[in-house]
């Protein structure tokens, strides 16, 4: 089927995001099946205005700095569709004969290609909907992990391990140090800071995940331990974190267009602040607090190698799958070993992704709730490179004899 491609990016970006806008556009332009490749400026919400980037006729030079770009270059949309948007869409494709979709994005984005494609079948249009994984929040169920999680990762492993050094070092003024990481419905990220711990001392010591409800005299009793044996804690939080009523720590009630919760500046309420708060409260100790919120979306400098080769993968894999009849799919990504790390590329159907967050297994979460087990660590292991090593001074005190 001869005709155009549009591509656009959704939601939150990630380090690796334009590494798959890249690989789309380069499996694009090798394809004597497609005549133009198009780019939605601002997501879906750009597309219905008609917003459309020239993609194919890009520089090299640009092309190829796209695959070590963060952000998302096309820009992107929050927008949730309608179904009044659905014939306006349609127009627009055909106007502009475009036979190829793919957005690249998370649940809420994989729902968007969904109900199009759909819409677009049972209006006998003949359009390929291919949906490119992304998210840093790892919560995408069918693919064993989503381009730009890695680097997320990585990023909040060593800013934890970093901070962990500095609360070290700085224990005779802050106690305790509180590290927040995103992660409305799943704690990938915070379970991720553990690979930072090499010797038992070292940051983080607690870490505390949706998945398991947060109990504050649990969480009292065990950082009081952690500062009595070591002199500080480290303790990482996920922004989703719960209460066992439900009830989030953060007290976040403000919700966005999807109906998911909002953390962090735009829902006024920090997990981490509160957290912090208990602590402060209940010993009297100084303390700090760190939040990064989207930094980790957009840091190219601690991007993991392997996971941009994969996001660009990904994109010319949609591509491929476009190419070759295939419809309603999200790519996904599937392990084959850990050592040596390896992974194949599939399938699966959008209806499997849509507007649903694959929390970690439990069995990754230690039952007391406050730090990882070993499973979540050989997950992680291969994903997030090599980990460095901080050095402390043998801190013998000298003695006059």
């Amino acid at each position: 089927m001869k005709g155009n491609v549009i591509v656009g990016q959704s939601g939150g970006p990630t380090s690796v995001i334009n590494s798959s806008l890249a690989g789309v556009i380069d499996a694009a332009l090798k394809s004597d099946k497609i005549d133009n490749i198009y780019g939605m400026s601002y997501g879906i919400a750009g597309f219905m205005e008609e917003k459309l980037i020239n993609l194919g006729n890009q520089s090299k030079e640009i092309l190829k700095g796209l695959q070590s770009t963060p952000s998302s270059a096309l820009g992107s949309s929050r927008h949730k569709l309608k179904e009044k948007d659905l014939p306006l869409i349609l127009e627009v494709l055909i106007k502009y004969s475009i036979r190829y979709f793919f957005l690249i994005g998370g649940n809420d984005t994989m729902d968007t290609i969904h109900r199009v494609e759909k819409y677009c079948k049972e209006q006998n249009y003949d359009l390929r909907g291919i949906g490119i994984p992304k998210t840093v929040d790892n919560d995408l169920y069918g693919t064993d992990h989503t381009p730009g999680f890695s680097s997320a990762a990585r990023y909040n492993m060593l800013s934890v391990a970093q901070s962990g050094v500095l609360a070290r070092d700085m224990q005779k003024v802050d106690k305790f140090v509180i590290y927040q990481t995103i992660g409305r419905d799943a704690g990938w990220l915070a379970a991720a800071t553990a690979l930072a711990k090499k010797q038992e001392q070292d940051a983080p010591h607690l870490i505390y995940c949706p998945e398991r409800p947060f109990n504050k005299e649990e969480f009292l009793e065990d950082a009081k331990d952690c500062i009595k044996k070591y002199g500080w804690v480290s303790i990482v939080v996920s922004e989703g974190l719960l209460y066992s009523d439900g009830i989030p720590v953060s007290a976040a009630k403000e919700k966005d267009s999807f109906n998911n919760k909002e953390f962090g500046a735009m829902g006024g309420a920090s997990v981490g602040l509160n957290v912090h708060k208990i602590l402060k409260d209940a010993t009297g100790f100084r303390g700090e607090f760190q939040i990064t919120e989207s930094l980790n979306m957009c840091a190219i400098d601690r991007a993991v190698p392997a996971d941009l080769e994969e996001a660009f993968d990904c994109g010319r894999e949609a591509v491929k799958l476009a190419l070759g009849g295939n419809s309603g799919y999200m790519v996904t990504i599937n392990r084959v070993s850990n050592n040596p790390y390896k992974c194949t590329y599939g399938k699966t159907e959008l209806s499997n992704v849509a507007i649903r967050a694959k929390a970690m297994p439990l069995d990754f979460i230690n039952k007391r709730g406050n730090f990882v087990t070993e499973k979540l660590i050989e997950y992680m292991r291969p994903l997030v490179g090599e980990i460095p090593n901080y050095i402390e001074l043998d801190k013998t005190y000298v003695e006059v004899l």
